[in-house]
């Protein structure tokens, strides 16, 4: 597996003279700079309109490393040890900011205003209709043409701290973008902990009454290449939300049991992924939303995967009421990835906690209305160990 040339750089990096010429290290505090774990910045290119975009590399004390570019808050790299103690990255996306703008199916990115799929591209709220982009079939799909993905976001802090590091970033999205009403201040805090996890921290507050469902969206392969059908997962819910056939949920909670889509029990992701069922064939693959057992907005386990040849786990951690599964199904190998990778159907996974689709269509599933006055919290946590 190649070592990404950005960390090797902070590795190696020994001097102030050598840091002024590549890197900015900012460690919080005053002095020497801490090389146990600590947060850089480079530039990593513009927008095709002018505007600058950040990489800050985070790194822990363990050696974890994760990136993360202000463009779509995208999170370029997350490198985890193996049994082994070598270090891998568990993540696709591009080399390069070219690739995140002309092409990215969400490869690591901040999702919003609403994460997942919104019936026809409308909805109505107090009595009036507003109409969103449908940039998916007849749907609109993770917040429109340009949602939160495709966003430069601004720096709050970054900072070294208790062995790891935090990045914070903001953005204030404008009433009537891409359809949604109010004025909606959002940030993201990412945290690498000591403890080897990648914690995000959504808030978001708003002047008028508007929808929001923010998710991360993250392509998983725990091995860091080849296909994902030996990864052992277990998603810790009894139900789960059918789709019809452009993959709007119907509104039944269904019952898991006995059915392909069942995960209450570690089960390889390939074992039943092309069962002869119909859910099944309507996602081309899992492509279904998870109603997790645990009490609303309550931080609680979503998810468990693992995989045999690096010993790698992965557990989900979230306060949202649902986990969406992805497995790569719309990868057709016309994406190269980062080191030449050419990203084939199911070479990954995505794991996205969120309020569940089609909500402000659905009303019977939680709320997803926020109100002037209240603050939207949602905490995403994938936390990474070895056996």
């Amino acid at each position: 597996m190649k070592t990404n040339p950005i960390r090797q750089n902070f590795l190696n990096w020994t001097s102030a003279a050598a840091a002024a010429l590549a890197v900015v290290l900012i460690t919080g505090c005053a002095g020497p700079p801490d090389r146990s774990n600590g947060i850089m910045k480079a530039h990593f290119g513009k927008t095709p309109d002018g505007k600058d975009v950040d990489l800050y590399t985070l790194r822990n004390a363990n050696g974890a490393v994760a990136q993360i570019i202000t463009y779509g808050g995208i999170v370029t790299t997350l490198e985890m040890p193996d049994k082994d103690g070598g270090f891998g990255d568990v993540v696709l996306g591009y080399d390069n900011l070219d690739g995140y703008v002309k092409n990215n199916p969400f490869f690591g990115c901040i999702v919003g205003r609403y994460g997942n799929r919104i019936a026809g591209g409308k909805f109505t709220l107090n009595g009036k209709t507003y109409t969103l982009a449908t940039n998916n079939g007849p749907n609109s799909l993770h917040g429109g043409l340009k949602g939160f993905d495709k966003q430069v976001w601004e720096v709050v802090k970054a900072a070294a701290v208790n062995g790891g590091a935090t990045l914070e970033l903001r953005y204030v999205s404008k009433d009537g973008e891409e359809g949604f009403p109010g004025n909606l201040t959002v940030t993201t805090l990412y945290t690498l902990t000591a403890d080897n996890a990648l914690r995000i921290d959504y808030t978001a507050t708003t002047d008028a009454d508007t929808h929001c469902n923010l998710t991360h969206h993250s392509y998983f392969n725990l091995a860091g290449s080849g296909d994902i059908l030996n990864h052992e997962m277990m998603i810790a819910a009894d139900k789960f939300t059918p789709v019809d056939a452009t993959l709007i949920p119907t509104g039944e909670l269904r019952p898991l049991a006995g059915s392909p889509l069942d995960f209450s029990k570690p089960t390889k992701i390939g074992s039943r992924i092309n069962a002869a069922d119909e859910q099944i064939k309507l996602g081309g693959g899992y492509d279904h939303n998870y109603v997790i057992n645990k009490p609303a907005g309550q931080l609680g386990l979503a998810a468990r995967v693992s995989e045999a040849t690096s010993g790698r786990v992965m557990e989900v951690w979230t306060t949202e009421p649902g986990v969406q599964l992805y497995t790569g199904n719309f990868l057709d190998g016309t994406i190269r990835g980062k080191g030449g990778w050419i990203y084939q159907q199911r070479n990954a996974f995505c794991l996205e906690p969120q309020h569940y689709p089609d909500t402000p269509n659905q009303p019977g599933f939680p709320t997803t209305v926020l109100k002037p006055g209240e603050t939207y919290k949602n905490t995403i946590i994938y936390k990474f160990s070895t056996r």
